[in-house]
C-alpha cells in the first residue's frame, strides 16, 4: 500500500511498526478523548489506548515497508526473578470467588480479572530500553498476528509512549466501510483442554461485541461470521469468534469515525465482561494496579486524502509497556459462575510464562 501524502513538518523522534510496515518521525500528537476529530487529518497514525480510557494517537512523517532489522540479542531485560505481581495467588483466588459471588447475586455474568507483573528496568545511560529489540525477540519466540509496537521517547516535544505487543486478538479492523472484531475467550494448553465453560464464555462475549457494533453499523448488517473457532498460538490455544458489520453512513464518513467507534466499543468486551458497565465496577473493586495499555488497544489508522479510513487495532493483551524505570506485563482470565479459582490462576500463569521468559532473556 502506498504511504499517504503527509504535509512537511518538523518530526520528533519516534518509531512504530505493525504488519510489515514501519513508521518514523512524529509530526503530531492527539488525545482522542479531547480531540475526537483529530484523525480527520490525512496520514498514518499509531494508536495506544489505556484500559482506563485514555487513547493517544501519533501521526508519523514517513511510513513504508519494514526493511530495517532489529537484533533480538541486543535486548537487555530484567532478571527472571525480578518480577512481582499486583495480586498474589491467594489474593487472586479470593478475588475469583468474589466475582463468582457477584455472578450469584446477578450483578454480572462474566468479569475479566487481571493482574499486572512488573520488574525494574532502569534507563541505561539515559536511553530508554530498546523497544524494537524486544519486539524482535517476541517475533522470534512468540509470533503473533497483531504484533507491533510504538516508541516515542518521553521528554520531547510530544508526549511519549513505550509499548510492545504480541497480541493475538483483533479489536477493530476498518476496511471498505466494514468493521470487524475478533473476540478471544477460552484458553488452554491444548484443544482438549478447552471446556464447556470456555465455549459459554466465548458466546457470551461475542454477543456483547455484536451488541456494541450495532451502535455504529447499519441495521441488519451485524453478523457473527465465525463462532468458536480454535486458533493455535505458541504454547496455547484460543477460542476465537468473528463479528462484522457495515458502518452506518453517518459514521463511515464522519471526521470523528474512530472516536465514535471507540465510544461504542471501548474498552474491549473480551477483557472487561458482561454486562460491561457492571464488570468494570467489579474490576475497579478487585484489581490493585491500573492496567494501562494492557487490555487497552495498540494499532494503526490510515486516513486517505479523500477521508477514507483504514484501521487495524489489536486488544492490548500479551503486551509489555515501560515507564518510570519499570517494565510491566498484564495477564488475566475471564471469570464466570463455572470458574474454578485455582484453574483461573493457572490460566494467568500459562498466558504469562512464555512472554515473560522471552523478555527476561530466556
Amino acid at each position: 500500500m502506498p504511504a499517504p501524502a503527509i504535509p512537511p513538518a518538523p518530526a520528533a523522534p519516534g518509531v512504530a511498526w505493525f504488519g510489515g510496515r514501519r513508521a518514523i518521525g512524529v509530526v503530531e500528537h492527539a488525545d482522542l478523548r479531547a480531540r475526537p476529530d483529530a484523525l480527520a487529518t490525512p496520514g498514518w497514525w499509531a494508536l495506544v489506548g489505556e484500559f482506563e480510557g485514555r487513547v493517544d494517537a501519533w501521526r508519523f512523517a514517513r511510513v513504508g515497508p519494514d526493511r530495517a532489522t532489529a537484533d533480538p540479542a541486543t535486548w537487555r531485560g530484567p532478571a527472571p526473578g525480578a518480577w512481582t505481581t499486583s495480586l498474589d495467588r491467594d489474593t487472586y483466588v479470593a478475588a475469583v470467588d468474589r466475582v463468582r459471588g457477584h455472578v450469584r447475586d446477578g450483578l454480572v455474568y462474566q468479569a475479566n480479572l487481571c493482574r499486572v507483573l512488573s520488574a525494574p528496568l532502569p534507563a541505561a545511560g539515559g536511553d530508554e530500553p530498546d523497544a524494537r529489540a524486544l519486539g524482535a525477540r517476541l517475533a522470534a519466540g512468540n509470533p503473533a498476528p497483531y504484533a507491533g509496537g510504538v516508541h516515542v521517547p518521553s521528554g520531547g516535544a510530544v508526549p511519549g509512549t513505550w509499548v510492545v505487543t504480541a497480541s493475538p486478538e483483533l479489536f477493530l479492523r476498518v476496511r471498505d466501510g466494514v468493521v470487524t472484531s475478533g473476540p478471544i475467550k477460552g484458553t488452554a494448553a491444548t484443544p482438549d483442554g478447552l471446556t464447556a465453560k470456555d465455549r459459554a464464555e466465548n458466546v457470551m462475549i461475542t454477543d456483547l461485541v455484536r451488541n456494541d457494533l450495532q451502535r455504529v453499523c447499519r441495521p441488519g448488517t451485524v453478523a457473527v461470521t465465525d463462532l468458536l473457532a480454535t486458533e493455535a498460538h505458541p504454547g496455547l490455544v484460543h477460542l476465537v469468534s468473528t463479528v462484522t458489520g457495515e458502518l452506518a453512513p453517518d459514521v463511515a464518513h464522519a471526521p470523528d469515525l474512530v472516536a465514535r467507534l471507540l465510544d461504542a466499543t471501548y474498552p474491549p468486551g473480551s477483557v472487561s465482561g458482561a454486562p460491561k458497565s457492571s464488570a468494570l465496577r467489579v474490576i475497579a473493586e478487585l484489581e490493585r494496579a491500573p492496567r494501562g495499555p494492557y487490555c487497552g488497544l495498540v494499532g494503526w489508522v490510515r486516513v486517505g486524502g479523500d477521508g477514507t479510513v483504514e484501521a487495524e487495532l489489536a486488544v492490548g493483551i500479551r503486551t509489555f509497556w515501560w515507564r518510570d524505570g519499570t517494565l510491566r506485563f498484564g495477564t488475566g482470565a475471564g471469570i464466570t459462575w463455572a470458574s474454578d479459582a485455582a484453574a483461573e490462576w493457572d490460566e494467568t500463569e500459562l498466558k504469562a510464562a512464555r512472554l515473560v521468559a522471552l523478555a527476561s532473556g530466556a
